[in-house]
């Protein structure tokens, strides 16, 4: 799809609207798709939760709060970029629940070289530090950008080993917050020595629990593979294998020992189906079917996806949208329960085209009567006492 760059009024545009409250990437990218632009979105507003009677109402930010953040961004020497954006990376902007805007500080061409992410435990081993340093510069060698979360462990192994070839960080917090402490030298280094540090918290945002799986799905999305080098039964490293088996990412996984906890995660993983990896060859072995165009991410633009090529079109019409979706919007809140349900599912029994409720559904979510869930699944708002 065509891309282009925002004017200074639209960035703030763009900023404003996605740090509204209760207005995530999926609800996002769905008011680009049905109103074109930012502004005309934010214009539409109003209308979209009259008669609201929901809980988590829409409710848009201060224009001030976006001059801030972009202030913030010049003044750390940092990039705030929009996902309709050229410098956007085009295997993250694919994702139905991309970013809307990330923070780039260091080298944002490293960001549109071939990625592959390495993660895994906090307390990794002596022997699977070693690894993921080994590999990450084995890769960083091959021409390759390793992508990892600057965590403790593994991850920190993995960014010290592509230090010389370029390394991206994906952080939890704002692009400016240090987490954790100690690896605030590492970061530096990363974006003076010809990486990246990558963000999609507002400045100044100390990470938060619910930050670190949203923070893995944009270490996969940015990879065309994932490697997990040692993980725990419960670690947050088989939340982004999974999320990047849902994007269409080769997942990859290196076995160890029976013995080890650290290793359960990595040979279950191979044991369902991941592809067993011991050097930087096998990895490269393993992406040779995703150098084509980004075939395994068209795969997810849908009803819900990013509609970048409505920003150069003139904005629909939409006079009629509340009198046309009432009837719809009463269908689809008679279907609904608190348990969630796929959106393919809802369709069916609501017999009507994706497009349509599409466009109920975003309505109903921004008037706060319906929520999205974890995979693809939304459910009714649980009312609070």
């Amino acid at each position: 799809m065509q891309r282009r760059a925002l004017t200074d009024a639209e960035r703030l545009d763009w900023l404003q609207l996605i740090r509204s409250d209760n207005v995530g990437p999926v609800t996002f990218h769905a008011l680009i798709a049905k109103f074109g632009t930012a502004s005309h979105a934010m214009a539409a507003l109003p209308d979209l939760v009259r008669g609201n009677t929901g809980k988590r109402a829409v409710r848009l930010a201060k224009r001030e709060i976006a001059e801030q953040e972009l202030a913030a961004a010049t003044r750390h020497g940092a990039r705030l970029i929009a996902a309709c954006e050229p410098d956007y990376p085009e295997p993250l902007a694919a994702l139905p629940d991309a970013p809307p805007v990330i923070a780039v500080h260091g080298s944002v061409a490293r960001l549109h070289r071939p990625c592959v992410g390495i993660v895994g435990a906090r307390n990794g081993s002596t022997n699977g530090r070693r690894f993921a340093g080994q590999l990450a510069a084995d890769l960083g060698a091959a021409g390759l950008t390793v992508v990892s979360g600057l965590a403790r462990g593994i991850d920190t192994a993995a960014h010290e080993g592509a230090l010389e070839s370029g390394t991206v960080a994906v952080i939890a917090g704002g692009v400016d917050v240090v987490y954790p402490p100690e690896n605030g030298p590492l970061m530096a280094r990363i974006a003076a020595e010809g990486g990246a540090v990558v963000a999609e918290q507002p400045f100044g945002m100390k990470p938060q629990a619910r930050h670190f799986p949203t923070r893995n799905r944009v270490i996969s999305g940015l990879s065309r593979a994932l490697v997990v080098v040692e993980a725990t039964l419960k670690s947050g490293s088989l939340i982004t294998a999974r999320l990047a088996g849902e994007q269409g990412r080769e997942v990859l996984a290196v076995p160890g020992s029976p013995f080890d906890p650290r290793s359960a995660g990595t040979n279950g993983l191979i044991r369902d189906g991941a592809t067993l990896i011991t050097s930087a060859g096998d990895v490269i072995a393993a992406l040779g079917p995703l150098n084509s165009p980004l075939q395994q991410n068209q795969r997810l633009r849908g009803s819900f996806g990013l509609g970048i090529s409505a920003l150069s079109q003139p904005p629909p019409e939409h006079e009629d949208r509340l009198d046309d979706a009432a009837d719809l919007s009463s269908k689809i809140l008679e279907l609904l329960g608190f348990s969630p349900i796929g959106i393919d599912e809802l369709a069916r029994r609501a017999h009507v085209s994706p497009a349509a409720l599409a466009s109920a559904i975003l309505e109903l979510e921004l008037a706060g009567r319906v929520e999205r869930q974890p995979g693809g699944l939304i459910s009714l708002i649980k009312s609070t006492p």
